[in-house]
This record gives C-alpha cells, structure tokens and sequence, in this order.
C-alpha cells in the first residue's frame, strides 16, 4: 500500500456503492459512473492484503418504483423483485465483488432503518413542521416529489420533477416549479396541509463547512467539493426525512399514518442494514471505529445526499464515522445523446452480456479507459471496437500469446534459465519495478484513468523489448541470449496478471491459468523472479477475439431504431390551421380519379408523374411522393383524391393539372388518400 500520513490509521475499509433503482435494469453510465472503478479500487486492496468491505444492494422504495407498478398494473413488490435479481445478476456476471448485494425492502432493512429514525427521534435532533404539500384531489393523495413535473425556473425545461430538473441538474423544491401538475392524473395539485419531521440541516452548517470546506478541500475531487461548496454558501434548510406514500418503511411513530421514511433517509442506512445481514454482532467496526475508512462510490447526482445529509444524519446518531472520500463521476452519455432510461436511449448491462458473452472485460476496459472522472464523456460502439482492437488484442493479448508461443516452441514451455544481462535488460527490468506503485497511486487517489493507461504501458513496455530482441531471429545462432529475453519477458506477463486484475479480472485469471503461476499479491508485483526457471507453463489461448463491423453495426443500428421509436412516440398533430369560411372550402374542388399511368420523373428523385381518369378526358398530375412508391407501376388501377381546379403549374418540364391528396404520417411517410370502396371515376369529394 502506498500510505500517505493519513492512510497510516486505517486497518479495514468500508467502500459503498451506490444503490440502483430497482425500477429498471443496469445501465452503462451506471458502470462508468460508480460499479467499474468501486470494484477496481475494491480488488486493489484486497490485493494489498487489506481488511475490505464492499457493499451494494438495490434501492427498492421511492416513487420511481410505484410510478413503474402503476404504469405496468401490478405491485410495486412485484417491479422490485423482477430487477433486484436482473441487476444482481448482472454485477455478478461482469465480475463486480460485491461482498453483499442486497435490497432495502428486506425486513433486516425495514427493522434498521425504523430503529435508526426512531433512536433520534427520541434524542430530539428532528423538528416537526407541518407545511402545505401538493395534493391530488382527483387521485385523492398526496404528491411525493416525483408525482409533480412542471417547468425549471431555472431553465424553462417543461419536464422537470418536484426534487430536481434532469436537464440542468439543479435540486428543487416542488414548489419551485413553473406550471406544476400530477403525474397520477395530470391535473392541475393543490396545497394542503400536511406534518412531517425534519433533519435540521441549518443547524448543521457550521461543522459540515468545516469538515467539508476546510478538511477535505485538498483530497475531495472538484466536481464534489464545489457542488457542497455551492449547497452550503447558499445557506441550507431543513430536510423532510418523511413522505406520505404507502410504499417504503413506515414512520414508527402512533401519528404517522400513511406515512413513510423519505428515499434519501431510509436508502443510505441500507449501507449500514447489509453489513449488518453479512456480518451480525461484528458488524459495528465497520460502521463505528476510528481506524475504518469510509468511501462512497457515487454518480454526481448524488453528491448533496451522501456529501451532507447521510453525514448530518450520522452525525446526528453521533456513533458513526464520517466519509473520508465520495469519488464521484460526472455523466457518461451515449453516440453523442445523453443516456436516458425513460427513452431507452441505453446500453443495458444484461443485454449486453448476451450479445458479447466472454467480453466483460472488455466493456469494464471501455468504460474505464473513457470513465466520465472530471467531465461527461461519451460512449461510442465504433471506440468500443477500436478499444478492444487496436488495444486489448493489440497490445495487451498479442505480448502475452507471443511470449506464450515462442516458450512452448524453443523451450518446451517452461520458464527459460536467465542468462547474463544487457543495459536493455537491466532497463525493462528496472521500469518493470515502477509500474506497482505507479498504477497503486493512481488507484489511491480515483484516477482509474490513469491507472488503467499505466498497466497497459507495461504491455507496451513488453512489445518494445521484444521488438528489440527479436528472440524468434535469436534462438538458432544464441539460444542463451534467447532464453534469456524469454525469461524477462514472461516476468512482465507475471507482473501484468497481477496488475491488470483489478481492471480485467477474468483475463487475469487466464494469465494465471496459463502460466500456472501461484498466488500473489499487490507486494508481489514489480519483481523480476515471479515464475521460476523450469517452471512448466499451460498451453496458450487467445485472450481476447477482434470484434467484426458487423456486430458494431447491429449495435449502431439497434440504438437507430430506438431513436425511431422514440421520434414517432413523441409525435403529436399538428396545431389546427387558421380557421376558414365554408364557402372558402367549397371553392376546392376535390374528386376522385383513378390511376392510368405511373412513372418516375426523369432526373426528378421525388417526383412522380400521374395519367388520371378524372371522367373528363384525362389529365396529368405530378406529386413528390416517390420516395414512398418505389414501384410507381403498382399504383396503376388505383383510385386517389386530388383538387381539380388549381391552376397548371409545370414541374420538371412536365406540366401538372392538379395536386394529388396525401397524408403524412408520424413518421414522416406520405401516404396516398384513396376511398376505401370503388366509386365512379370524378365523382366530387365533399
């Protein structure tokens, strides 16, 4: 472990991660955001041997969750069931190391998280207020926050919600919105009066500012200290800890009918809850002593709830330790749009472990390679390629199966005697040594970025000394020199399954796997005598397979569709034209006429020519509907509507004697008015 000072005192870690909404399944940004580089610090430290306690579960109250059952018909119970096992499955199968995965509707959760605001309840530390909330008379309940949508008052964003606008990432109040109305009915909610408890974050001010602004101005990441920093110059006020909703852990309290624990109180001691599950009586040292490091793994909307109310609610309880890091990410957004669970605008975590089986490291390298760390960044399928391509088959799995291959042919595969070395030895073998503490600090300090570049510059420095040994030239004329370049060679593959393991678990193990090398931990990494000389290796395999345009292709393709979907589910009529007199419309003249012939117009991509039967001798019409008739022949016999008495306008050089009716549909397709039985050729319309 590479201890600053402060680490000295640490002998366990607590990391969290945070919970998911059980209303939906994993996304990318998610994994970019929070699960990706908690799991790589996670597997860090146990790699150095350290106490670690890693704890996830699924946030399984809210309205998010009752919003679903209403849409779906069915129980919130029944949305919470279906994805707490899709997503823990999910993590599991991409290799996040939960120690405990669990979820806050257990009755383990719903006991702790009662108890907790019933033991400060009776401490006095809530203020009771009874406040005038938005009512729903139609739907006859009260409004929880994500009930109310209206207008920012911050950026004219139409659908922002009663706690925060999604569009500016600004908190609200549903109060603060422009134009409010319920989700449940869509009417316009009233104010009525209501009683809930507070956490007095007022009174809080004063040690949060020190703690926050003056303690952890050098080691907090920007992004997390100017948002706190922002919240508290603004002078904070006092939090709701409970709703009036009939789903989540009930107050426990003989007043509190109909009324539950708010989501932001009740979620974060599920922290708390699942430690308790997985450890029972032991549980405590984890949560309460000085000598455990707490670290929080969030997405940046959630930086105000872990970064000042979870703190101000342990430090109410006054038993607790406090953060010392939230390491939170910035957005990662999706082809250039942000990712949108409500637009499908997304790459699913379960989908795409059925679509790339075998390939979860390569999503984990994507995501960390490009992780959001200080700003939004962007996921793209052709840089997901590219990554795996010109990099993890590349760089890293082309060194590892070259050195592998080359072993087997000249040495039977087994580790090569080191010889005498060169300057170009001494120096791999000397840079070799940098790369433990130059990939562990990183990790220390959040820059999985980083990190991630350093443990691949190990790989490049293996491909630069083969490139400069050419062992497969040296073998017939200096077997010696070749043993020799092979034996430091597969030293840098040893250092590389040590060192790639908290990013690339499961390639890790097939390193290990394939150079049958023991356990060994982070104090390992670095040497130079990791595999012994006679030490007999596995047979090689391929790390990692190119990825085809065609499967990129079907992915870019498959978010092209869902654009699609979500263009033509946006469709809405459009507004009524001016309204005209009816002897105005009675000057049109519409009639039907039936098609004689039909073709392309020369040098025209659009535009169709007609020959109608309008019972009159005939006429020729042009319309630009071809794009929409591939095969114009077809249309022949066919009866349309068109407006006889426009005056001939010529079009392309063809002279046009009326205008065809079409409609346009919501996704843009014209289509051809015709009556839906025969009738006689120019009769009128009317």
């Amino acid at each position: 472990m590479i201890y600053t000072e402060k680490d000295k005192k640490f002998k366990r870690y607590t990391v969290t991660s945070a919970l998911p909404y059980a209303n939906g399944p994993v996304h990318i940004g998610h994994l970019a955001g929070v699960y990706v580089p908690a799991d790589i610090y996670v597997r860090y430290l146990r790699a150095q041997g350290e106490q670690v306690m890693f704890i996830g579960g699924s946030d399984e109250h809210g309205v998010p969750i009752t919003i679903k059952a209403r849409k779906e018909g069915c129980s919130p119970q029944d949305i919470v069931d279906r994805y707490h096992t899709i997503i823990k499955n999910s993590f599991a199968e991409l290799g996040i190391s939960f120690d405990i995965y669990s979820r806050t509707s257990s009755k383990e959760h719903h006991e702790t998280a009662a108890a907790y605001f019933e033991k400060l309840y009776k401490e006095g530390k809530f203020i009771e207020k009874t406040s005038m909330q938005y009512y729903d008379e139609e739907a006859g309940q009260f409004l929880a926050d994500r009930y109310i949508t209206g207008t920012c008052p911050h950026c004219g964003n139409e659908r922002a919600y009663g706690d925060q606008c999604e569009a500016c990432g600004t908190s609200l109040n549903a109060t603060d919105l422009i134009n409010p109305k319920s989700a449940l009915s869509g009417a316009k909610p009233v104010l009525k009066e209501t009683k809930h408890w507070f956490l007095p974050l007022d009174k809080d001010e004063p040690w949060l500012r020190q703690w926050i602004l003056e303690n952890h101005k050098d080691d907090w990441k920007t992004n997390v200290y100017g948002q706190c920093k922002s919240w508290i110059d603004a002078g904070l006020q006092p939090r709701a800890v409970t709703r009036d909703l009939d789903w989540g852990v009930k107050v426990p309290l003989k007043d509190a009918e109909g009324k539950v624990l708010y989501v932001w109180f009740d979620a974060p001691i599920g922290y708390i809850s699942f430690t308790k599950q997985l450890k029972g009586d032991d549980w405590e040292k984890w949560w309460k002593n000085d000598d455990t490091k707490l670290v929080h793994f969030i997405g940046k909307d959630n930086i105000v709830f872990h970064c000042i109310i979870f703190p101000s609610m342990l430090h109410a309880d006054g038993s607790y330790i406090l953060p010392e890091n939230v390491p939170a990410n910035e957005f990662l957004n999706l082809e250039g749009d942000k990712i949108s669970t409500s637009r499908n605008w997304a790459v699913w975590l379960h989908e795409y472990l059925k679509e790339f089986p075998g390939k979860q490291d390569v999503l984990r390298y994507t995501l960390c390679s490009n992780a959001p760390e200080t700003k939004d960044n962007d996921f793209t399928w052709k840089d997901f390629q590219l990554k795996n391509n010109s990099e993890l088959v590349a760089i890293l799995g082309n060194f590892i199966n070259r050195i592998l291959v080359l072993t087997h042919k000249f040495f039977g595969g087994k580790v090569p005697v080191k010889g005498e070395l060169t300057d170009l030895d001494r120096q791999t073998i000397a840079e070799m040594a940098l790369y433990p503490e130059k990939v562990g600090r990183s990790i220390e300090t959040y820059r999985f970025r980083e990190a991630l570049a350093e443990m691949m510059n190990l790989a490049r420095l293996g491909n630069k000394y083969l490139t400069e040994t050419e062992p497969w030239k040296l073998f017939k004329e200096n077997p010696e020199r070749t043993a020799t370049v092979l034996n430091i060679a597969l030293q840098v593959c040893a250092n590389l399954a040590i060192l790639c393991a908290p990013f690339l678990p499961f390639t890790a193990d097939k390193i290990h796997a394939m150079l049958n090398l023991p356990a060994k931990g982070w104090k390992d990494a670095g040497g130079a005598e990791l595999l012994e000389s006679g030490y007999q290796l596995a047979q090689p395999e391929l790390l990692f397979e190119k990825i085809e345009d065609a499967e990129i292709e079907a992915q870019v393709n498959k978010l092209l569709e869902t654009k699609r979907q979500n263009e033509l589910n946006a469709w809405q009529p459009a507004s009524i034209k001016e309204k005209v007199a009816f002897d105005d419309f009675g000057k049109v003249d519409i009639r039907v006429g039936t098609v004689l012939e039909c073709s392309k117009v020369p040098k025209a991509d659009k535009l169709l020519q007609f020959k109608i039967d309008d019972g009159m001798g005939g006429r020729t019409i042009v319309s630009g509907i071809a794009k929409y008739y591939p095969e114009p022949e077809k249309l022949v016999g066919m009866q349309v509507c068109f407006i006889a008495n426009f005056e001939p306008r010529k079009l392309k050089g063809v002279v046009s004697e009326g205008m065809i009716l079409s409609a346009e549909d919501k996704d843009g397709r014209l289509v051809l008015i015709t009556p839906s039985q025969l009738v006689t050729t120019g009769v009128n319309v009317g």
